[in-house]
C-alpha cells in the first residue's frame, strides 16, 4: 500500500512544479521585471518568434580584444523567455581574448567548433581550472564563477556556449575595474595595482580618472 502512494505524492510534487503553459515569449513592448520579460499575448505569437538565425553570421573581431560574441538571449531571441536556456557563438580572433568575466545568473557550456581555445575558471577558494579545448571538446564553467577563453591556436576559433538561463547576465572584470567613473586612488587602494597603470587601462576602456 505505501508504494502507490508515495507513487501519488512523487506525481504530485512534479506536477506542481510544471510549466503552467506552454511557453513565455518575450513581449518587448512591457516593462521588463526581475522575473524577465513579460509574456505576449498566445494570440500575437508567431514562429518567428522561436527561430534565430544570427549564429550562422561570424562575429565583427576587429576590437581590442579581437573577440565576438553573438548572443541568443531573451533579449535577442524572445522565444527562450522563461525557458530556462539560451546559446551564444563565439568567434575568437588569431590573438583573441574573453577577459574574466561572470555570468550572474547562469553555469554555462562552452563546445569548440573549430581551432583551438584556451579556456579555464577560478573556483570560490581561487583554485584555477584551465584546459586546452579542442574542436569537439566541451567545457564547463560553473555558475558565477569569473572564467576566459583564449584563442590558443595560429588561425581563427569558433565557438558556441549554452548556458541554464534565458538570461544569463554578464559582467567583465576588467570593464568593471576600468571602465567606470571610480577614483583612480580608490582603485589602487582596493586593487594595489599602480596609479598609473590604471589611467593607462581607463584610457583604453574608456573610464575617467
Amino acid at each position: 500500500m505505501i508504494f502507490p502512494i508515495l507513487f501519488t505524492f512523487f506525481l504530485l510534487l512534479s506536477s506542481s512544479n510544471a510549466a503552467v503553459q506552454d511557453f513565455c515569449v518575450a513581449d518587448f513592448a512591457a516593462p521588463e521585471g526581475p522575473a524577465g520579460f513579460s509574456c505576449k499575448k498566445p494570440a500575437s505569437v508567431k514562429v518567428n518568434d522561436f527561430v534565430f538565425s544570427g549564429l550562422g553570421i561570424a562575429g565583427n573581431t576587429s576590437n581590442i580584444i579581437k573577440a565576438a560574441v553573438t548572443p541568443a538571449f531573451a533579449a535577442q531571441f524572445p522565444g527562450v523567455n522563461g525557458l530556462g536556456i539560451s546559446i551564444a557563438r563565439l568567434d575568437l580572433a588569431v590573438g583573441g581574448v574573453v577577459p574574466f568575466h561572470t555570468h550572474p545568473g547562469a553555469s554555462e557550456v562552452l563546445i569548440v567548433a573549430e581551432g583551438t581555445i584556451c579556456a579555464g575558471f577560478v573556483a570560490s577558494d581561487n583554485t584555477p581550472y584551465l584546459q586546452t579545448l579542442e574542436k569537439g571538446d566541451i567545457m564547463v564553467f560553473p555558475q558565477g564563477l569569473l572564467h576566459f577563453q583564449v584563442n590558443g591556436g595560429e588561425a581563427p576559433a569558433l565557438a558556441f556556449a549554452s548556458f541554464g538561463s534565458a538570461s544569463p547576465g554578464l559582467q567583465i572584470l576588467d570593464f568593471a575595474l576600468f571602465k567606470n567613473d571610480l577614483a583612480t586612488e580608490l582603485i589602487a587602494q582596493t586593487t594595489f595595482l599602480d596609479a598609473a597603470q590604471i589611467k593607462k587601462l581607463k584610457g583604453v576602456l574608456g573610464g575617467t580618472n
